[in-house]
């Protein structure tokens, strides 16, 4: 390893100045950032802070280390012995220096000259070392240093290159075009605590300080940082390496540091602002052979910035924006350094705008207004995402993601209404959490109104830019922005309403009646409850801050977003003046909360009437699927008869926005699942899939067409999935086709020619000997391509087949024959997969009761995987006979189910509550279907 220059170090810190900075903001009582960060870590103690950096790198690409020194120029807050910061194991680090360069408040108050005369002193320093066990590096001093003082600290350290992956300082390399022969890049990736893994520091975003940074590079190289270049001096020991300085930066939190060192080509351009507003240097960098694949996101660039500039109303804070498509990037999300960021070669060339745009988000929020704690933190991630979504829209470039926010609603409707949300994922939490609030930001801006709430972020960002800011300081501007547009009246607050449904792990269901008498409605809100037994505790006390926004049939205006009325943690209200008996009402259009509406059955058949006649389209596409997806998951939750959510599917056969079509197949999926325990209705729900969809998936045709949108290439693709699993045989037929040019293939495990979409409906409807040659796949799986192939394979050979005897074959290769090829984890997967279907439930029930005595003993030292069998073999169940044979499997093995005990027991009371169901709808639904066939016919459903 090289060490670092004494001399040049001197140089370098003569030129440093003292920083005073107020102290750190101290936490309030009501947090909501701190309350839900993902990140559990030492927090530093509070008696010193640091007020500004110095920091020297120095890469060694050969040797895969890097080395440096920082100059940390601290004030003490708090009367202290020590200064601890926060330090990576991995570090080697060497204590140079503590001088104090100021003195303490007691002799300020001396006498003023005798402070400016104050000579720098060398302090004596007990101890300097690594906590135990934790990511800490204490220095100790002989004698306690009081408020006021201001100190610098050397510290030299050294450290290793990460090269398997992109985090902290990290080498990467990629092979030159030319030679064929690699070059060497290093860069920097911070977020979100992994500054300590560079060198030791105050390593949390409250301590925002102006920060030096001076990188060593080869002059064959270019290095860049936060700023631009200040000056490059020759390195004295080393030759054709030079030293570059960059310009000092505003306050920062570590996290926002950024630096790479490459040979990467560039593309460069000026972004122009507006008068009084300074130029913006742009520059994108790439390998030679790929900078022009990514030329179009200098497009994207400049017109995020400028509807970024104009949402917050304060331009890009920096002089400068490096963006780099970096080769082999390895980390899951980009690295947002203020002012340099770092992707994946794939999302700069991309079609699409959603990961530029997020990432410039971050420019603003986390890195000029921080948040206190991490930003991960939901709010802050929230209102991210929020602003990223809002401005990939303004760019009007990305079909695909006009779905937003449907898609998500789906997803957290169906996880806030779980017994038990999340689980025990945390992950999980914090994204439903982040999403969920992200919406909450969407209802505002609905409700109190785009430029109200535009310019509550406006005044947000004035209020906090270069300083750090708690979730409820955005409230806060939003509330008080409010109030001065006379939108919202004293004593509400934004903070209040947001709270309602921040603080719970569920959404509310409101429940319209009406009157057709008195032309008024009776409004009841309760917790959204979707899976069985609704039993949660307390479900009684929630309430929420509900915007009732009211649309009515002879006065359609969907632009007029002002709510009607609030319902204000108010279980139920009486609403007057509605239209006249013959006329529907909609309830949260455009899905303005995220909240499902019930409403009587006459107002539903209303709509769906209207919703079948030529007038459809005056009805948003959004609410259209937003009717749509509230009638089949109230009907699932048992709030709605499953004739009526059913008949809410009957326009579709006029449709063709692909938005309008999104539910449907969540739809086919969930209640096919359902009833598939009853042959008789499946065969017929399969037959009214077949007739829905194959009108315009045969419209469509199989293959894209020039020029097409992303939301039809996605409709195609979602259309041909489900055709397909229902038994459309034209589907079939092509499926097969291009799966037997595998099976003809002289090496077949050599790759998969066959697209994903065509595996399962062969594996479902095929014969057992495409069925065999999946698994034979499975079973000679080459190491050397990609692992999640081969997963995927596993997952549909269990998940997909319709005949026992393939479920049967996999479960004794498995399970009885002990095949080496097969891992537990594939096992795991296994049982999980083949409980999604009545086939294979039922034949793992069977399966397991007549291999009782192997099975039990095949895993009496895997109890996860004995209880995930009888999981599977139990617990999917949804009739009265189901329900029998599990009992009497029940009282049978009473004894011998072991640490599955708790798994039947749960099975049983869980299969109760599902015969129950199915014993309530099942009846409706198939009522429901001969109407339809009877109607529709089955002549051309052309199923298997």
């Amino acid at each position: 390893m090289m060490v670092l220059g004494k001399f040049i170090l001197v140089a370098f810190i003569a030129e440093f100045t003292v920083i005073k900075v107020g102290a750190v903001r101290q936490k309030r009582s009501i947090d909501l950032i701190a309350a839900h960060s993902l990140i559990s870590q030492e927090r530093l103690p509070t008696d010193t802070a640091p007020s500004g950096y110095h920091l020297f790198l120095r890469p060694d690409f050969e040797s895969g280390y890097f080395e440096g020194y920082v100059v940390i120029n601290v004030t003490v807050q708090h009367k202290t012995y020590e200064i601890v910061l926060h330090a990576h194991k991995d570090l080697q680090i060497e204590l140079k220096n503590a001088t104090q360069v100021a003195p303490d408040d007691e002799e300020l108050k001396k006498n003023s000259t005798e402070a400016d005369a104050f000579k720098p002193q060398l302090l004596t320093i007990e101890s300097a070392e690594k906590v135990k066990k934790k990511p800490l590096y204490q220095i100790s001093f002989g004698s306690p240093i009081k408020p006021g003082a201001q100190l610098q600290v050397y510290i030299q350290f050294s450290g290793p290159l990460f090269n398997d992956t992109s985090e902290g300082f990290f080498r990467s390399s990629y092979p030159d075009i030319a030679t064929k022969k690699a070059k060497w890049l290093a860069a920097t990736h911070m977020r979100p605590n992994m500054a300590r893994s560079v060198f030791p520091c105050y390593d949390e975003p409250a301590y925002k300080v102006p920060m030096v940074i001076s990188v060593a590079r080869p002059k064959h190289m270019i290095a860049t940082s936060n700023m631009p270049v200040e000056k490059t001096t020759e390195d004295p020991r080393l030759k054709d390496w030079v030293w570059d300085t960059f310009q000092k930066t505003p306050p920062i939190a570590t996290y926002s540091i950024g630096v790479v060192i490459s040979e990467l080509s560039s593309l460069s351009y000026n972004l122009t602002g507006k008068e009084e507003v300074p130029d913006i240097s742009v520059t994108i960098w790439a390998r030679p052979d790929f900078i022009n694949a990514i030329n179009d996101s200098t497009i994207k660039i400049d017109k995020t910035l400028k509807i970024l500039a104009e949402i917050w109303g304060t331009p890009y804070p920096l002089p400068k924006i490096d963006i780099y498509a970096l080769p082999n990037y390895q980390a899951t999300k980009p690295a947002d350094a203020w002012g340099l960021i770092l992707f994946k070669e794939s999302e700069l060339s991309g079609r699409g705008s959603w990961h530029i745009a997020q990432e410039l988000v971050y420019q603003w929020l986390g890195a000029l207004a921080t948040p206190f704690w991490w930003s991960d933190a939901h709010i802050n991630n929230a209102l991210v995402r929020y602003v990223t979504a809002y401005t990939t829209i303004q760019m009007q470039e990305n079909e695909t993601f006009s779905n937003w926010p449907m898609t998500m609603l789906y997803s957290i409707y169906y996880e806030f209404s779980k017994r038990y949300p999340h689980g025990k994922n945390t992950a999980i939490k914090q994204d439903s959490t982040s999403a969920k609030t992200e919406l909450v930001f969407r209802m505002l801006n609905y409700t109190l109104g785009e430029e109200t709430f535009k310019r509550g972020l406006q005044r947000f960002m004035a209020d906090r830019q270069y300083k750090t800011f708690f979730g409820d300081d955005i409230w806060l501007c939003i509330t008080e922005q409010a109030r001065f547009d006379e939108k919202l009246p004293v004593p509400i607050t934004v903070n209040e309403i947001a709270a309602s449904w921040i603080t719970k792990d569920r959404l509310p269901v409101l429940t319209v009646t009406r009157n057709y008498t008195s032309n008024t409605a009776t409004l009841t809100q309760q917790v959204y409850l979707r899976e069985r037994p609704h039993d949660v505790p307390d479900q009684d006390k929630y309430l929420w801050w509900i915007p009732v926004v009211l649309v009515r049939q002879d006065k359609l205006d969907f632009h007029n977003s002002t709510p009607f009325i609030w319902m204000r943690s108010e279980r139920e209200i009486q609403i007057e003046g509605l239209p006249r008996s013959d006329s529907f009402v909609i309830i949260n259009p455009e899905e303005i909360g995220p909240f499902p509406v019930n409403y009587d059955a006459k107002n539903w058949n209303m709509l769906s009437n209207f919703l079948n006649s030529p007038d459809r389209t005056q009805i948003p596409v959004t609410t259209r699927a937003k009717l749509l997806h509230d009638a089949w998951n109230l009907a699932f939750a048992g709030n709605l008869s499953f004739s009526i959510a059913l008949d809410m599917t009957l326009f579709l056969k006029d449709e063709r926005d692909y938005l309008a079509w999104d539910p449907v197949f969540t739809l086919i999926d969930h209640i096919g699942k359902h009833i598939d325990s009853s042959p008789t209705i499946h065969k017929k729900f399969q037959n009214y899939v077949r007739l829905l969809l194959s009108p315009l998936y045969e419209e469509l045709g199989s293959e894209p067409k020039e020029g097409e949108g992303d939301g039809t290439s996605h409709l195609r693709s979602s259309l041909k999935i489900f055709v397909c699993q229902a038994g459309y045989s034209p589907c079939i037929e092509e499926a097969q086709a291009a799966y037997r040019k595998w099976m003809e293939a002289k090496n077949p495990d050599e790759g998969n020619p066959v697209a994903n979409q065509y595996i399962c409906p062969v594996f479902k409807w095929g014969t057992m000997e495409e069925w065999e040659f999946g698994l034979q796949r499975v079973l000679n799986f080459p190491s050397f391509r990609k692992q999640n192939e081969r997963t995927y394979l596993l997952k549909t050979l269990a998940g997909c087949p319709n005949a026992p005897e393939k479920i049967e074959k996999l479960l004794t290769v498995t399970v009885l024959e002990k095949n080496v090829n097969f891992s537990d984890n594939d096992i795991y997967l296994l049982f999980s997969m083949i409980s999604t279907n009545a086939n294979g439930y039922n034949t793992t029930f069977e399966f397991l009761k007549k291999n009782w005595n192997a099975i039990k003993k095949r895993f009496e030292d895997k109890p996860y995987l004995w209880n995930s069998m009888v999981t599977a073999a139990t617990n999917s169940f949804k009739t009265e006979e189901g329900l029998d044979r599990v009992r009497a499997l029940y009282v049978e093995k009473q004894n011998e189910f072991g640490t599955a005990d708790f798994v039947i027991e749960k099975a049983l009371v869980n299969l109760k509550e599902e015969v129950r169901w199915s014993k309530e709808n099942l009846p409706v639904i198939e009522k429901w279907l001969d109407n339809y066939i009877s109607i529709y016919g089955s002549k051309n459903s052309m199923g298997r």
